[in-house]
C-alpha cells in the first residue's frame, strides 16, 4: 500500500502545482480548499489523475453490479 502524499510546487513564476499520490476516488478533492486556505490563493485549473479515473470506473461498475442484484 502507498502512502498518501500530497507533493506541492511552487514555481518561479508563483503558481503552485500540487499532485496527490497514493488518494483514491474524491478523497484528493479535500486538499484543494486545505491547500487555497494555506496559500491564500484560488484554483484556477485542476485535472483528475488516472488513479482517480480507475477508482470511479471501478465505483460505478459496483453500482451497476447492485442495482442489477434488486
Amino acid at each position: 500500500m502507498t502512502d498518501k502524499q500530497l507533493i506541492v510546487q511552487v514555481r518561479p513564476d508563483g503558481t503552485v502545482h500540487a499532485e496527490t499520490i497514493g488518494m483514491h476516488g474524491n478523497e484528493c478533492l479535500d486538499y484543494i480548499a486545505v491547500l487555497e486556505n494555506m496559500l491564500d490563493a484560488e484554483t484556477t485549473e485542476s485535472s483528475f489523475t488516472d488513479a482517480y479515473a480507475q477508482v470511479a470506473e471501478q465505483e460505478e461498475t459496483t453500482t451497476q453490479n447492485w442495482d442489477g442484484a434488486r
